[in-house]
């Protein structure tokens, strides 16, 4: 017995180009458009002087420490917001869907203002304690 076999369908001659939302040039691209370098300048301002940031890598945690100020960007609000939670720096890049960069420098304006914490990361020990792994040992074999 063989497989079934699958029709072709085959395409319109000339089927019309999908409509372009105004504004949009001919040659636009598929997918999300690409990040605007002028509207992340803007995010980030020009409060960094002198290229200083904290001290801040992915896997630092950030959690907020203050209420949202009413002078806050959009950005920092968010960020706030979603900081209920301790989050890494890692994770609010991508819930945001902001450049890592442009992350750090909303994170050292609010640390500055003292509306965010930020922690060293939990970190695990090499070995596990022998005195549990035994103890997990005998209760498996009482099983």
């Amino acid at each position: 017995m063989s497989p079934p076999q699958r029709r072709r369908s085959h395409p319109k001659e000339n089927p019309p180009p999908p409509p372009q939302p105004a504004g949009e040039d001919a040659e636009a691209q598929d997918g999300p458009p690409p990040k605007n370098p002028e509207r992340l300048y803007i995010i980030t301002g020009a409060a960094v002087e002198d290229g200083e940031r904290a001290p801040i890598d992915l896997v630092t945690l950030i959690v907020a420490s203050a209420e949202l100020p009413p002078s806050a960007t959009p950005e920092q609000s968010a960020l706030l917001r979603i900081c209920q939670a301790p989050l890494s720096v890692a994770e609010i890049s991508a819930y945001l869907n902001l450049p890592f960069s442009v992350v750090t420098v909303l994170l050292t304006e609010l640390l500055a203002a003292e509306l965010v914490q930020a922690r060293a990361p939990v970190v695990r020990q090499a070995r596990a304690d022998r005195s549990l792994l035994e103890a997990v040992m005998h209760g498996l074999q009482k099983l």
